[in-house]
């Protein structure tokens, strides 16, 4: 078990399982007496850990939780704007990414070749909704509160929400949750489909989303690195795309995937009703 992160900053535990190798990466917001609220430093921190999550290529899933009251109840605006230069050079967009620092902070997560999984409870708002969204997949407490939050400040979403968003929710209920900055309890966040599932967290409100996240990341983790790298590649670069390109991205990651060693793997312990132990992902 690695962890790293000074105080304040978002923290990175690695979990190795003991029979196969299967690594889990849980990254923490670690701002609890703020609700986990994000600075710039929190922001470029991030990036930071997407980074080294990215790099390992032992890593099979990602749980992204808070620690204290809350997931993450947004943007700190006292700490953002307390230095408008700072502030402004985060806003421009690097050329070599097309993202801003804002936007990187939830794209990095995004475009992980592993499966992230957020673990929501307390308040998920804002900038804190839109890192959330980032996920794969939301497992939150009944007890959550979700909000697209900003026409409050009399803003828009702007750390890549909108990408994420328009691909879970209708478009009526998105133009009402983003105009009125309404608050959502876990239930009708996944009515709504801005959560995945919601679990009973009125005994422990920290600890159910995240075991829940575990799990799953545990069941996933039990199927080849590269079949699930590819299967999430595949389901983001298909989507909303027509038939002919759909059907390309099919056949390139199946061949591929045909004469990988992870599969060769898989294949075997199908055959032999044992449990797979598999290399690196190969996928980067």
């Amino acid at each position: 078990m690695t962890t790293t992160g000074p105080e304040g900053l978002p923290t990175l535990t690695f979990t190795d399982d003991p029979d196969t190798g299967a690594r889990l990466a849980h990254v923490r917001l670690n701002r609890p007496e703020k609700l986990n609220s994000l600075t710039l430093g929190v922001l470029g921190e991030l990036v930071s850990v997407a980074g080294r999550i990215r790099a390992d290529r032992t890593v099979r899933a990602v749980v992204l939780s808070g620690e204290g009251r809350s997931f993450c109840s947004g943007l700190d605006f006292a700490s953002a704007l307390g230095d408008p230069r700072a502030l402004a050079a985060n806003f421009l967009p690097r050329p070599w990414k097309g993202t801003n620092v804002f936007q990187e902070a939830c794209w990095a997560f995004r475009r992980l070749p592993v499966p992230v999984i957020a673990a929501v409870h307390g308040h998920c708002l804002g900038g804190g909704l839109q890192l959330a969204m980032a996920a794969d997949w939301r497992i939150t407490t009944a007890e959550a509160r979700w909000s697209i939050l900003e026409s409050k400040w009399g803003l828009v979403p702007d750390m890549t929400g909108m990408q994420s968003l328009s691909q879970q929710l209708r478009a009526d209920v998105l133009k009402r949750l983003t105009m009125t900055g309404e608050i959502l309890d876990g239930a009708t966040a996944v009515e709504y489909g801005l959560a995945s599932e919601v679990v009973d967290g009125s005994d422990a409100p920290v600890d159910a989303p995240v075991d829940a996240a575990v799990t799953l990341a545990g069941r996933i983790a039990t199927r080849s690195p590269d079949a699930v790298a590819y299967g999430k590649r595949l389901v983001d670069e298909t989507w909303n795309r027509g038939p002919r390109a759909t059907f390309a991205c099919e056949r390139l990651r199946q061949f591929r995937l045909l004469v990988a060693s992870n599969t060769a793997v898989a294949r075997r312990a199908a055959a032999r009703h044992t449990t797979a132990v598999f290399t690196r992902r190969n996928v980067r």
